[in-house]
């Protein structure tokens, strides 16, 4: 069984920051990737940045220059470091990772509980 649990959501005005974090926990023999979706009222699910264990970066167009990925490998946590955020942020955001839990090359995705963020004054 493997666990995503987000944090660091919150409300937070235009122009100003929030960083998330995600923590992987129970059987995780390797993981591949690991990322933020977000999906705002009436939208699709989209990504917003993913980094692989090869070190590979993905951002959505619109986020670039704005938010940063990073990985601390040993503790299997990514986090999502979002500045000079925009009301058009305001989602809630779900943590997605690729994992191989039992260590025979067969990965399976794993998606968060979701954490709110919201951009307004």
């Amino acid at each position: 069984q493997v666990q995503l649990v987000e944090s660091g959501g919150g409300l937070v005005q235009p122009g100003g920051s929030l960083r998330l974090s995600c923590a992987a926990s129970g059987s995780i023999f390797r993981i591949n990737a690991m990322g933020w979706f977000r999906q705002a009222p009436g939208n699709k699910r989209e990504l917003v940045a993913l980094l692989t264990t090869g070190g590979t970066t993905t951002y959505e167009d619109s986020v670039k220059g704005r938010f940063t990925i990073s990985r601390d490998n040993a503790k299997n946590t990514v986090y999502l470091q979002m500045n000079s955020l925009k009301p058009e942020d305001t989602a809630v955001y779900y943590c997605y990772s690729i994992i191989d839990s039992g260590g025979n090359n067969f990965y399976v995705p794993y998606w968060g509980q979701g954490t709110q963020v919201t951009v307004s004054s």
